[in-house]
């Protein structure tokens, strides 16, 4: 099995129980403040490991080139997050994550326009799978949050932010394998993760939720905090993952989180899934495997 692919599935394991373990933590706090808390919690954990490493000292030797991809990474990063955990206050895990993972097939259009990665018969055919799997596990009639409004446009609103989410993860995958190939991967992360850092708390401030920093209970910050220290961990897999394989396959792979991450769902969070969402996944998982088994 080559390196990348360990790296991917890692990168996977570890996002399946960043979503999970925050979806417990969000509870009672607001999600501009809860994903400023997990952005301080990565950049400490992020930095320990530069420093382990000992590739602190390269951050002296990044081109201008590669400080631009850092930025533009660590911004849409930062929108990920707090549309995600938006996403996650207003809906359901089995509902959001579906969406955000449908980032994936924006991520392979935009690696072959932009990054001249190629894309075979199997590989849109692998889209199209992923494509219907998504949309049969979007079911907006079910289990409708108390936070969330039962009717006007603000009923689907955790979609909006959903698809948001999506949007900025793909960036952010581009950004990433633009500007990889010339760093160490931990401090890329490190440094991506210090630009996150002062967006998240902007929003918190923007949004007066610096006033509810004392409302968090004790359950809630340790959820977070294992949110962070697990999101770094699948920064960390995904960055080595895409320093040697190709956007296009590393990816998908990433992505293949959301059948761990409902599979956590229902344990954890007593979320039910239906004979078409399931059948969804079972697509949705079909055609994220096919463009890498038979690249």
């Amino acid at each position: 099995m080559e390196l990348w692919i360990i790296y991917a599935v890692g990168a996977a394991v570890f996002a399946a129980l960043t979503t999970t373990l925050a979806k417990i933590g969000l509870k009672n706090v607001n999600s501009h403040l809860a994903t400023a808390i997990r952005a301080m919690v990565v950049l400490i954990f992020a930095w320990l490991i530069v420093f382990i490493t000992g590739v602190q000292n390269d951050i002296w030797h990044i081109e201008g080139r590669t400080w631009v991809f850092l930025i533009l990474s660590g911004i849409s990063t930062g929108g990920a997050w707090l549309c995600l955990l938006r996403a996650l206050k207003l809906g359901n895990v089995n509902r959001v994550v579906p969406i955000d993972k449908s980032s994936t097939i924006l991520t392979m259009t935009l690696a072959f326009i932009f990054l001249g990665e190629s894309i075979g018969p199997f590989t849109i055919a692998g889209m199209i799978l992923m494509g219907l799997g998504t949309w049969l596990m979007i079911d907006f009639k079910k289990d409708v949050k108390a936070d969330e409004p039962s009717s006007g446009p603000a009923k689907h609103s955790w979609l909006i932010f959903a698809v948001l989410a999506a949007v900025f993860a793909s960036l952010t995958a581009i950004f990433g394998r633009a500007g990889v190939p010339n760093m160490d991967a931990n401090l890329w992360t490190a440094i991506r993760t210090a630009v996150v850092v002062p967006v998240s708390w902007l929003m918190v401030f923007l949004t007066g939720g610096q006033k509810k920093v004392k409302t968090v209970d004790r359950k809630s910050w340790i959820f977070l905090i294992l949110s962070g220290m697990a999101t770094g961990g699948s920064w960390l897999f995904f960055y080595h993952a895409l320093q040697i394989g190709n956007a296009s396959f590393v990816v998908p792979i990433d992505k293949l989180s959301i059948v761990l991450t409902m599979g956590f769902a229902r344990m954890f969070l007593g979320e039910r899934f239906t004979v078409r969402t399931l059948i969804g996944l079972a697509l949705l998982t079909i055609g994220t495997l096919l463009p890498v088994i038979l690249r």
